[in-house]
């Protein structure tokens, strides 16, 4: 069973609906009960780091995520806050996974936020494919030496995805990105249930 953490963030709807079309059993929680149950977590979320943070902060799930050996996927936000920092409300600490702080696009250079299709080039030796994902965010990842993944936008190279022993994630939305990011769910949940996450 894989758990789609409910920390009060957006987009819980949209992954839970490409999780059923996949087939995948799962729950829609916060009870660490249920957490404690799961063979995998998916670490959804739109919305503000700092609100983010405080929600998982109040229900203990900052120091669950940090300390489970459960696989668990970040999305969008979800893989922000893998992160130490953001420069979102001023300066927001994340949970530390990953080294490095996230900044906000210049817009100057571009429109903010970064929404569309955008391409994604691997930074894995063999995987070769770079497809097109869906992206909607205003602070952008720094590449960083657990970085799997690497978009451009506003003139600047960013992770959009990330990859930290049995910490991943993904800026872009999976759920969003048709038969592309269909089978970014669908690697997860089958390295989940070959234990390889």
């Amino acid at each position: 069973m894989i758990a789609l953490l409910d920390y009060e963030a957006g987009n819980l709807a949209s992954v839970a609906n490409a999780l059923t079309r996949l087939g995948a059993d799962f729950r829609v929680t916060h009870d660490r009960a249920v957490l404690d149950a799961a063979d995998g977590v998916i670490f959804p979320g739109v919305g503000h780091a700092a609100s983010a943070m405080a929600s998982l902060r109040g229900r203990g799930l900052d120091t669950w995520l940090k300390s489970t050996a459960k696989p668990v996927f970040g999305i969008c936000l979800g893989m922000q806050l893998l992160f130490e920092s953001s420069e979102e409300g001023g300066g927001t600490p994340g949970l530390g996974i990953i080294s490095g702080r996230l900044k906000a696009f210049d817009p100057t250079a571009g429109k903010v936020p970064h929404m569309g299709w955008n391409r994604v080039r691997a930074t894995e030796p063999g995987r070769t494919e770079a497809p097109y994902y869906y992206f909607v965010h205003s602070f952008q990842a720094p590449v960083v030496p657990e970085t799997t993944g690497i978009c451009t936008y506003a003139g600047v190279d960013f992770t959009a995805e990330v990859q930290k022993g049995r910490f991943s994630g993904v800026q872009y939305h999976p759920e969003k990105s048709g038969d592309a990011g269909e089978a970014v769910i669908r690697r997860f949940l089958e390295s989940v249930r070959g234990g390889r996450a």
